[in-house]
């Protein structure tokens, strides 16, 4: 019954009432941004910066996030959010758990023996993850769809919802996905998933570049209003989620991997961005994610979160209402 309810939920998948604005773009088969296609790099640019992250990836710079034990009686709040590291959260709330961008993995890297290597050991460990409603990944990147998380998850029976296309990478995992274009929506329960704008890219070769679509996700209850903003750049496209669906909550909002800026600015909010992203959606709350677990970038590992809250606090939001987590750590939200 639940794989038939899960295939029923699949068919029924339609596009919001209120929103007129149609889906992602496409040019010649592949997804764009709705700015254009992401500016390149120079070459010598490129060639170095790749040569420093190979060379990092077999050593570990100081920095990375810290770690706390986790609470099993904190993550049964509801409801609450617990960092498990990078874009990866356990989320509570209005009676339905799921997880963002489930990455349990050693290694960011299509290969166990080389590429970005964790800082800190997941906040919960997978076996003891309470069960798991649904997942949302944001994008195909191998930081944001760990294939052996998904595996692992689905056996569990979690249910997945993703970007167009992403479904695919899912199914061979032996998950189950609803596929979104921007602006749609499905349902779980008495929760809303909406698929929201970014400003990023895809590709997990060199060969599917831009084939699958990436996103946030508006993940709304009847109580509370969650925002996880997968990997972006700054974009008008924050303020726009506020005109069409209102305030939220929360927003787990991205502040790391944005040096150097000649690569990563288009695709990579630096702590400031972040900081003004969290006013545009107009956010309550915001966490800073994706610093700290894994090193993909050249800024120091530790710079993110203290740039991001004096940001925060400079743009009228609190430092009680924006958050730098523990990997480990839970709040109620």
């Amino acid at each position: 019954m639940k794989h038939l309810a899960f295939v029923l939920l699949s068919a029924l998948v339609t596009l919001l009432p209120a929103i007129v604005q149609a889906g992602a773009p496409r040019v010649g088969g592949r997804f764009v941004n709705l700015a254009g296609p992401r500016p390149g790099a120079g070459f010598g640019t490129m060639f170095s910066f790749f040569a420093r992250k190979a060379w990092n990836s077999f050593g570990e710079r100081p920095g990375g996030a810290a770690r706390v034990a986790f609470d099993p009686v904190a993550i049964g709040h509801n409801p609450s959010i617990t960092w498990i590291g990078h874009a990866t959260f356990l989320v509570r709330m209005d009676g339905a758990t799921f997880l963002t961008d489930p990455i349990f993995s050693e290694r960011a890297s299509p290969v166990g023996f080389a590429g970005p290597k964790r800082q800190q050991d997941p906040g919960i460990p997978l076996e003891q993850l309470p069960p798991i409603d649904f997942v949302v990944i944001s994008h195909d990147h191998y930081d944001h769809t760990d294939v052996a998380s998904i595996e692992a998850l689905a056996k569990r029976g979690a249910r997945f919802f993703v970007p167009l296309e992403l479904g695919e990478v899912v199914r061979e995992a032996g998950g189950e996905a609803v596929e979104l274009d921007w602006w749609q929506s499905a349902r779980f329960g008495d929760i809303e998933i909406t698929c929201v704008p970014s400003q990023h890219f895809s590709g997990r070769s060199l060969t599917d570049q831009e084939t699958r679509l990436w996103g946030g996700f508006a993940v709304f209850g009847p109580t509370r209003r969650f925002y996880h903003a997968g990997d972006t750049g700054y974009f008008d496209g924050f303020a726009k989620m506020r005109e069409r669906l209102g305030p939220v909550d929360l927003a787990a909002l991205p502040i790391g991997a944005y040096d150097p800026p000649e690569i990563m600015q288009f695709v990579h909010m630096n702590p400031e961005e972040a900081a003004q992203a969290a006013v545009d959606v107009g956010a309550h709350t915001a966490v800073g994610m994706h610093w700290g677990t894994f090193d993909l970038t050249d800024e120091p590992l530790d710079e993110p979160p203290a740039r991001f809250q004096r940001a925060a606090v400079r743009n009228g939001l609190p430092l009680e209402r924006a958050w730098v987590m523990k990997v480990g750590e839970t709040r109620d939200w």
